[in-house]
This record gives structure tokens, sequence and C-alpha cells, in this order.
């Protein structure tokens, strides 16, 4: 594991912040794992509450997004009391220091201020144990997102 290095979670409101988001996203999905960016990106980033993890100097480590209300019944199975955990990205160089279970961490707390009651996601089958490890429990059969296996996981807050 890498020596930690300081970084804060906050909600990514200003312009700035989101491109940052979007940065990681390309960096991890597009490039890394050959996601088309016509499906990277969506109508639900204008809505979705954006969480940024952020090193000391500036430095965008991680992100992640939380829908909710509308934009998540499609995701949770009709449940309004149930928000979408998605896009969570790790820049490579940030790997091992804590910032995704951070971000997952800073996903709930923004789903609680929201009144939420529950968090879904629609996990890689690589990252299973990661999720699990956070209190996630797999249901439903295995199913491909963008050529990934990916199974769908809960957690209630």
């Amino acid at each position: 594991m890498s020596t930690p290095e300081a970084y804060e979670v906050r909600e990514a409101h200003a312009h700035d912040d989101r491109d940052a988001c979007f940065a990681v996203r390309r960096e991890v999905f597009v490039v890394e794992q050959n996601v088309p960016a016509e499906i990277e990106y969506d109508s639900y980033d204008e809505t979705a509450v954006h969480v940024l993890a952020v090193r000391a100097d500036g430095v965008p480590l991680g992100t992640g997004r939380l829908l909710h209300g509308e934009d998540a019944l499609g995701k949770t199975g009709g449940d309004a009391s149930v928000g979408s955990l998605g896009r969570l990205a790790v820049s490579k160089a940030a790997r091992g220091l804590g910032v995704g279970a951070a971000l997952v961490r800073g996903i709930e707390d923004a789903a609680r201020e929201r009144g939420l009651t529950a968090v879904d996601l629609h996990a890689q089958t690589h990252a299973l144990g990661f999720y699990e490890r956070l209190g996630y429990v797999a249901y439903g059969p295995e199913f491909p997102d963008a050529g990934i296996p990916h199974r769908a996981m809960r957690r209630v807050l």
C-alpha cells in the first residue's frame, strides 16, 4: 500500500471541480477501460451529485456520482428512497490510498443528506470484494455494461 497523501472528499459544485470529475472519469473509463466516451457521459451528469477526491495541491484523485429522485428510479427498481452510486473512478496514481472507500462514504453521506435510506450500485465484477468490505450486498445475475461484467449491489444506510 502506498503512503497516504493528504486529500479531501467534497461535493463538486464549482465548474472546475466538475471538470476535474470528468477528467478522472475519462482517464479511468475511456482511456484505461476503453468505454466509448459517448456512453460514459450522459444526461444524468446534469442533475447528479458529483463527489470529488482532491489532493491538497489541487490534483484530482477520484470521483463518483449519486443519482437520486426520478433519475435513480430506473436503476433502483423504482424505489424513490434508494439512490444510485455510479461512475466511481480513482486515478491510477491514487489507487491503494483509500480514496475509493472515502468516495463511497462521501456519496453515502450525500444520500443521507437527501433523505435516502439505501444506495444501489452496479459493480464491475472484479470490484465486488471492495464493495462487500464497505457493506454492500450483491443481488441478481451478472450482466454486461459497456462490455464489462457487472452485478447489482445495495447497502442500507
